[in-house]
């Protein structure tokens, strides 16, 4: 049996979709919510960066510590941190390399670790400026170092 003319009228009607101000309503909710979300999840991320910059100073100090035991010393701040790749000029009990690759020297910014031996701080200082790569600052702009005691 056919349906009458008004029933498929309305039918139609509530097939066409969703009005222009009901997309307009929806994309104004959602940029609400990701102006909450975004600088939330940023100030994660730069938590992160910090977090994993501690962890591979940490590594790096062990590595250090074997440079160390085996060479009698640590790298002179001349030497750096290139001297856990290949071996510096007058190691002779140099067992490495103690590192695979260039990329484990890199901070999460994109920054070499900054080194010093004798450091001001200890036998070392083992450290990066952060996120603006210059001395304090707070957050994700925090220096992160490893400073052992002499």
């Amino acid at each position: 049996m056919a349906r009458p003319v008004r029933q498929l009228r309305s039918v139609r009607l509530r097939e066409r979709g969703m009005t222009l101000v009901e997309v307009l309503v929806v994309l104004v909710i959602l940029a609400l919510l990701a102006s909450f979300a975004v600088p939330r999840l940023m100030q994660y991320v730069g938590g992160a960066r910090s977090d994993t910059a501690a962890l591979q100073i940490k590594r790096l100090a062990g590595i250090l510590e074997l440079y160390r035991l085996q060479n009698g010393g640590y790298p002179s701040t001349q030497d750096g941190l290139g001297a856990l790749l290949a071996p510096p000029a007058g190691a002779e009990r140099w067992n490495g390399p103690y590192l695979q690759n260039a990329e484990a020297l890199i901070d999460p910014w994109g920054t070499p670790y900054v080194y010093r031996s004798p450091g001001q701080n200890g036998e070392y200082d083992l450290l990066t400026l952060g996120a603006d790569g210059r001395a304090g600052g707070d957050g994700e702009d925090a220096d992160v170092a490893n400073l052992p005691s002499s």
